[in-house]
């Protein structure tokens, strides 16, 4: 199938790797197919959550470890029931991230994950609670432990 992307023009897909968002995701509830592609040709923990039939709606997403390494999500019972999501080995977490024109001085959207079963290409993105998550926080990357 042939998309147009907000950030690599004309790409070929494969159909099989659109991830259905059932109820959309938060201000975008019309758009429910989506293609999870690489941000760069280099390796890097950072993708583009990109809209299969709105070429200019692409949410720069990343996989938060490596940036928040404690971070923790409980799944409800509902978002398993709703992803139908079976084994926590298809689980992908992702948080949206806000691009500013440093690294640095962007930001991570923590309350608001975006969770995919990457085994049946379901997603949704669900709001916690936790009082310490906010929706900006500061992307700091880890520095190697000085060993001593």
């Amino acid at each position: 199938m042939l998309i147009e992307t907000k950030y690599s023009g004309e790409l070929e897909i494969n159909e099989n790797n659109i991830v259905t968002f059932d109820q959309g995701i938060p201000s975008f509830e019309t758009e429910t197919r989506f293609i999870l592609l690489p941000f760069s040709n280099e390796p890097s923990p950072f993708y583009v959550l990109q809209s299969v039939e709105t070429p200019g709606l692409a949410l720069v997403v990343m996989t938060p470890f490596s940036f928040f390494p404690d971070y923790e999500v409980k799944l409800s019972d509902q978002t398993l029931e709703d992803l139908k999501i079976e084994d926590e080995n298809d689980v992908a977490l992702l948080v949206v991230l806000t691009l500013k024109d440093t690294l640095e001085a962007s930001t991570a959207n923590l309350r608001g994950p975006v969770v995919i079963n990457s085994k049946k290409q379901l997603g949704k993105q669900i709001a916690l609670s936790q009082p310490d998550l906010h929706t900006r926080h500061a992307l700091k990357p880890l520095t190697a432990k000085k060993e001593g």
